[in-house]
């Protein structure tokens, strides 16, 4: 209804707003930065500090192969273990292996959050504080609530042939019992060991599990813009056209399997 009513240079200036938007919706980083504005801001404004709330926007490291995939879930799915606030991969909140082995219990937790934003949502409607009142910073964490109705989004199921390219290419018995495994050795308040078996997911990668347990609080901090098997962090560093990758030792110690003389 306006177009008709703009002259040249206002419809140039629409059309170069249309575009920035555009590129700002397949941009991660500006998706990473208003996201950790909105939640810096609030944390701020709750603690009555100033100054950023993460380090850094993001960290982007390629997964490359089957071990890289493998090391990455497993290093997430450990995190609140190894922080300490849990002690089991089952209590492990908000992580995607406690919603496959807890999935009512998840839900619950995420469908009370919600709740609890709609009631300060109304109680701020009664107070007398309107949606327009409320900084633009906020919109993002008031529309939660909005969100509520719509389906959750389901994780990825397992396939233990590793055929199906939508699929986690691993047996899910297979992975959860090499992340309990792995958890009974990475806690900080108690002594890893060495299993008299190695997980048969370590075994079918070709990965070694001594490395594995070693590296179980830092492998991906021990790499850079890839993870895998020493070969495919040579590929990547060709398409890349790099002469090095950081992570070749690590790649060489975990995914390669040593011969035992």
């Amino acid at each position: 209804e306006t177009r008709d009513t703009l002259h040249d240079a206002e419809l140039a200036q629409v059309r170069e707003w249309a575009g920035t938007y555009r590129a700002r919706l397949a941009d991660m980083s500006w998706f990473m930065r208003v996201l950790n504005e909105t939640i810096a801001r609030k944390a701020n404004a709750e603690d009555g500090v100033r100054g950023r709330f993460w380090e850094g926007r993001f960290k982007s490291q390629a997964l490359l192969d089957e071990q890289a995939i493998l090391s990455a879930m497993a290093y997430v799915d450990l995190n609140p273990i190894r922080a300490g606030i849990a002690d089991t991969p089952e209590t492990s909140e908000h992580t995607s292996l406690e919603a496959r082995l807890c999935p009512d219990k998840a839900e619950a937790r995420m469908r009370a959050a919600l709740a609890k934003h709609s009631v300060q949502g109304g109680e701020a409607a009664v107070s007398g504080k309107s949606e327009a009142n409320i900084p633009y910073w906020r919109d993002a964490l008031r529309c939660e609530h909005r969100l509520a109705p719509l389906a959750v989004a389901p994780l990825m199921p397992f396939d233990a042939t590793g055929r199906e390219p939508w699929a986690v290419p691993f047996a899910w018995a297979d992975y959860l019992a090499l992340v309990e495994m792995l958890a009974r050795c990475v806690h900080p308040a108690k002594r890893g060991f060495m299993p008299a078996q190695t997980p048969k997911l370590l075994d079918r990668l070709g990965m070694d599990a001594e490395a594995f347990i070693a590296h179980g609080t830092s492998l991906l901090q021990a790499f850079g813009h890839a993870v895998g098997k020493p070969a495919k962090l040579v590929e990547h560093a060709a398409c890349r056209q790099a002469k090095f990758l950081r992570g070749m030792g690590a790649a060489r110690r975990v995914f390669e399997r040593r011969a035992v003389l």
